[in-house]
């Protein structure tokens, strides 16, 4: 007989969550006063839009004049000025950047833990009865996510994004290319007015996230009391419209939050890449849990086969997000169109970039391709624990190089403000995560298809 497995956030866990807080607020006060000014920007932008320049030359047969590089790299100084943001410090842009960053990647964890726990339903998976419930607690995170984004944004949106500099948007002088886009940022305004379309997206994405999570959550608590298919055709309609409006609105999110950074570029797989890179993740990070969970005494209706299940699909989707950036990669610079590899050249041919860029392939393909390749390594805790926790921490990385080239240039770094932010945050959501998990078992032991949990052999 199957009896209920509930999960109690000692004190002794709280409190290492807490010390692992305070030790973050500390490392990051340090580096906010500690951090030197770091490089130009604009010296930054200008070596690179030499590179660029140099590219045009070779492809001049085909554009009279490279799309999207005039208006961008010919602005009086006036408007470089305004538009790479020199009146903000570097130190305090590069702690922005950083709060993005995580807001970003946190944010992206939740509305993923839900959207793991959507699809067992739709897909009318058996085997995940046990454990879909770790995952689904990081929903508990997305009120906050959303409050921290809309503050950030609101305090420090004119240092992160360049497209919502007045400057850009005037008629004589301005950038024809961002005027062409200022209604996807400002309708029903003009442009470098109140973003409000950009804002009211983010409002809309986060409240139907969270909306549709409570909804899952009440009837998740339904089907550990009533027990009845009907509660579970229930959580599965649900999921179905949650599926359905996470497809369009990730990708959205992604195109705002994150490729918006650099508006003069642009690439249809984005919304895929991003979803990868937090897909992945999530995967890593339940897999952790659940390993961790398993060595405190809990989930144990989990064996060895659930738990290769989901070394498969950390490293299946390893390889999947690592399809997506090559294609994305090798689309944009065999090209060789000026307005869209020099995403890649302030990537992979600047100095202080190059190093990140390569082990971000390193740490999120090729070691947990390498180490998860056998079947005994899936089955084995250790290598998975590592494994698991590489790969998050390679994905972190992942959305610091696609945030922090747009954002502060030569004066990002990895010192005391990343890593205390990075423990702020793990933490917090940690913290909050756990804390979930105390609120209903840690599976629904009335669950129609947890006999095939119980059985399940691969």
């Amino acid at each position: 007989m199957v009896t209920e497995d509930k999960f109690e956030f000692t004190g002794i866990a709280k409190k290492r969550l807490i010390i692992a807080l305070i030790i973050g607020l500390l490392l990051a006060v340090l580096g906010f006063f500690t951090t030197g000014s770091g490089g130009d920007h604009a010296g930054r932008h200008d070596d690179i839009n030499a590179e660029v320049n140099h590219a045009a030359g070779h492809i001049s047969d085909e554009h009279e004049e490279p799309y999207g590089v005039g208006k961008e790299l010919h602005l009086d100084e006036g408007h470089k000025k305004e538009a790479h943001g020199h009146g903000a410090s570097p130190v305090k842009k590069r702690f922005l950047s950083n709060l993005w960053i995580n807001n970003v990647f946190f944010g992206g964890l939740a509305v993923i833990g839900v959207f793991f726990f959507a699809v067992q339903y739709v897909a009318q998976a058996g085997w995940s009865a046990g454990l879909k419930r770790i995952p689904f607690a990081f929903g508990s995170w997305l009120p906050i996510a959303f409050f921290l984004m809309i503050a950030v944004f609101i305090y420090g949106g004119h240092d992160l994004f360049h497209w919502t500099h007045s400057g850009l948007y005037v008629e004589e002088g301005g950038d024809e290319i961002m005027k062409g886009k200022a209604s996807y940022f400002f309708a029903p305004f003009e442009g470098g007015a109140f973003p409000f379309f950009w804002v009211a997206r983010m409002v809309v994405f986060f409240g139907v996230w969270y909306l549709l999570f409570r909804k899952l959550r009440t009837l998740a608590f339904s089907e550990d009391i009533e027990g009845e298919t009907t509660v579970w055709y229930k959580l599965r309609k649900t999921s179905a419209i949650f599926l359905v409006f996470f497809a369009v609105s990730s990708s959205i999110a992604a195109w705002d939050w994150i490729m918006s950074i650099d508006p003069h570029w642009f690439s249809t797989m984005f919304g895929w890449y991003v979803f990868a890179s937090w897909w992945v993740a999530g995967l890593a990070l339940t897999l952790f849990l659940v390993l961790f969970l398993k060595d405190k005494g809990h989930l144990s209706i989990i064996n060895e086969n659930h738990i290769h299940d989901l070394g498969k699909f950390v490293f299946a989707f390893t390889i999947f997000w690592t399809y997506v950036w090559f294609s994305q990669f090798l689309l944009i610079y065999y090209a060789h169109i000026p307005e869209e590899t020099i995403y890649f050249m302030e990537r992979w041919k600047n100095d202080h970039y190059a190093p990140v860029f390569f082990i971000n392939l390193i740490i999120n393909f090729c070691l947990p391709f390498l180490l998860l390749m056998t079947r005994d390594s899936k089955r084995h805790s250790r290598i998975l624990k590592v494994v698991a926790a590489m790969v998050v921490f390679g994905h972190w990385i992942d959305f610091y190089l696609m945030v922090s080239p747009g954002t502060v240039g030569e004066s990002g770094g990895f010192g005391f403000i990343e890593l205390g932010l990075i423990l702020i945050y793990l933490s917090t959501f940690l913290y909050v995560t756990f804390n979930a998990l105390t609120k209903m078992p840690l599976f629904a032991k009335n669950h129609p298809m947890l006999k095939e949990s119980l059985y399940h052999h691969i």
